[in-house]
């Protein structure tokens, strides 16, 4: 069975770790950078991006997290997690990870008040899939290399490349658990590569 943390430093976190248990694999709330070690998967919840990217300094967490993505462990970013998984924040001159080629405008679906619900076809997830927006970002530019899973609205809502998943919506906030089931298959046949070599 496949261990998958989740950043246990602000969001949804309880949440990701049902989604996780339901799709047949460990969860673990990381909270201190070493857990990382053991983990086969992460996946980074929303929240607020800058005040995770201040707690992520405040523990020291950057240097963990950019070895666990050069070990080509996959990870996982829903809504602020995307944010901190991009190369490039519209605004911003350095990005915060930085390790999945895109380029993500925050807060771009309006404010808390304009949350809503939306039925989106994902890429081998599913044909309709419930998906919630909750001062969520978009992709404005996705790198040759990745695969776009979903729009809504003619904005790219969710994408892989390699090894990285990102989303600008809330998969845990739902019943549906296929998008996490994805993660977990990734997670699985990354894991079941590194033990060939």
């Amino acid at each position: 069975m496949v261990k998958i943390g989740v950043l246990g430093l602000q969001g949804a976190v309880r949440e990701h770790v049902r989604a996780v248990e339901a799709s047949g694999a460990e969860a673990f709330i990381i909270k201190w950078p070493e857990e990382l070690e053991e983990m086969d998967g992460l996946i980074i919840p929303g929240g607020e991006s800058t005040t995770m990217r201040k707690l992520i300094d405040k523990y020291q967490f950057m240097p963990n997290l950019k070895q666990f993505a050069a070990e080509g462990k996959p990870m996982f970013g829903t809504c602020a997690g995307l944010i901190l998984l991009a190369k490039h924040v519209v605004g911003y001159s350095e990005p915060h990870i930085g390790v999945m080629d895109v380029t993500v405008e925050r807060n771009s679906f309006g404010r808390q008040r304009e949350s809503f619900e939306a039925d989106l076809a994902i890429n081998g997830v599913a044909e309709q899939y419930p998906a919630v927006f909750i001062r969520a970002p978009h992709i404005v530019e996705a790198g040759e290399n990745v695969e776009v899973l979903a729009k809504h609205n003619g904005r790219i809502v969710a994408a892989r490349e390699g090894q990285f998943l990102g989303c600008s919506f809330h998969p845990e906030l739902t019943e549906d658990n296929r998008l996490t089931n994805f993660f977990v298959q990734m997670v699985t046949e990354s894991k079941a590569k590194s033990t060939l070599v």
